[in-house]
């Protein structure tokens, strides 16, 4: 089933221009005669590689118009990041290798038949502005999920047989944060279900350079009409087919205009205040706390960090490793980033923040083991006598209590603090928290752990 939120792009601001640029190429003649299959005449080179084996100097790629365009037009937009999306997985890695024998470029290959550690790397390996690759090539289902939004060029190798396919590929690029103008690349053979294909989401459609949300309706509407059309038939027919799939999209596109809630649009943008929202988080990722924190916690725990690329560390458990529970997450090791921005683009990296599950549990460690939980410093007060010894002790309260109560209600956990003097009075009342670390001073480790040895 489907559910419809009526909430639309136009309410938000963010989102970039898309640009479409087609490319007839010639149909060659190792496709004319393919055996029948489902949607073989859209994906020629699926049913081509189907019929046995091939020498290697007559693989698909080898005579494919579509391979040499997309060698020249990698050669032409050197060093600019490419995503190139196709239907099946097989076609990906045949574009890997026709890459890398034909024209030396460096690609990286992602698809389902990948554990999702591969894929992380191949998309890490892309994403790497320095020693990276130019283009990433991906299956349909292997990219699902995924975004590159730090790359502005989309090669579609081919086209999918539904538009809700179709606009999930664009969103591989086409999201809140891309600061360019989508580039769409189709090449498409001519006089081919392929070029008939590409009419249908353009003009009928109008797919490519706009959000679809009638994609979906349209296609079942017409989609006993679109099927025989597409492999063959008459050209008045099919010019029809797209009228109508034209006319039918702006009345269903006004329908859906009138409908908006403008209530959800506006719960969407949080009444305004979405915008405050965003200068707290950039005020707080600003912050130098959390790193301090983390690099202190590493140290104490035994966990070695080093540097992987600007503003990204490895951490990696060392011999000296104190307690196996911390929770690192991989016993071989993790990267780490407190850049909001470099984690969005890089899934292989954990974005630390103060809710993180290792920050959180590192955090637990120390308050509920032995470990930090004394500390000795010196106070000087002309108030008190020389050798004054004061102890101050924090609790926290805790109800522990069936969740189903719901304590935590209405007895919330709270801090207790004592300070005592020798004699057991709670100067707590007295002399706050604030003030009293304010007139203390560090002790060297030697001292304190003679004057402890001394008190006991």
């Amino acid at each position: 089933g489907r559910v419809l939120f009526r909430n639309t792009r136009a309410a938000i601001q963010g989102f970039p221009e898309r640009q479409l640029h087609p490319y007839p190429l010639a149909t060659p003649e190792q496709y004319r005669d393919l055996p029948a299959g489902e949607h073989a005449e859209l994906y020629p080179e699926v049913a081509f590689q189907a019929q046995g084996e091939v020498a290697d100097d007559e693989r698909w790629w080898r005579f494919d118009p579509r391979v040499d365009w997309l060698i020249d037009t990698l050669k032409m937009l050197k060093r600019t990041k490419v995503l190139v999306i196709c239907a099946h997985a097989e076609t990906a890695m045949d574009l890997e290798d026709a890459l890398r024998v034909r024209s030396g470029i460096p690609a990286s290959v992602f698809h389902e038949g990948m554990s999702i550690l591969e894929r992380d790397r191949a998309a890490a390996y892309f994403a790497d502005e320095e020693f990276g690759a130019q283009v990433l090539i991906c299956s349909e289902i292997g990219s699902e999920g995924r975004n590159f939004q730090f790359a502005h060029h989309l090669v579609m190798f081919d086209l999918p047989a539904h538009p809700d396919l179709l606009e999930q590929r664009i969103g591989r690029l086409d999201r809140i944060g891309q600061k360019h103008t989508i580039q769409l690349h189709i090449p498409y053979l001519q006089d081919s279900p392929q070029e008939r294909l590409f009419q249908w989401y353009h003009e009928g459609l109008n797919a490519f350079l706009n959000t679809c949300p009638t994609g979906n309706a349209l296609q079942h509407q017409f989609g006993p009409r679109l099927l025989p059309l597409l492999e063959g038939g008459e050209s008045k027919a099919w010019e029809a087919l797209v009228a109508d799939a034209r006319s039918e999209r702006e009345r269903l596109e006004a329908e859906l205009h009138t409908g908006r809630d403008r209530l959800l649009e506006l719960n969407s943008g949080g009444a305004g205040e979405g915008q405050a929202l965003v200068e707290d988080i950039l005020e707080q990722d600003d912050q130098f706390a959390l790193p301090i924190y983390m690099e202190t916690l590493f140290d104490a725990f035994g966990i070695d960090s080093e540097d992987h690329s600007e503003n990204a560390l490895i951490l990696k458990p060392s011999e000296k490793m104190l307690d196996a529970s911390f929770p690192l997450g991989d016993d071989e090791g993790v990267t780490i980033t407190y850049d909001r921005g470099q984690a969005l683009s890089r899934e292989d990296m954990q974005f630390l923040t103060w809710e993180h599950p290792m920050v959180q549990g590192g955090m637990d460690l120390v308050l509920s083991g032995s470990m930090g939980n004394t500390a000795v410093a010196l106070i000087k007060n002309k108030a008190l006598k020389p050798g004054t010894v004061l102890l101050e002790l924090l609790f926290v309260s805790e109800v522990v209590a069936p969740r189903s109560l719901q304590l935590g209600r209405y007895l919330p956990p709270a801090a207790l603090r004592c300070l005592l003097d020798a004699n057991g009075n709670d100067l707590a009342s007295r002399v706050a928290f604030e003030t009293l670390n304010d007139q203390l001073e560090s002790v060297p480790r030697a001292s304190a752990n003679k004057f402890v040895q001394a008190q006991r």
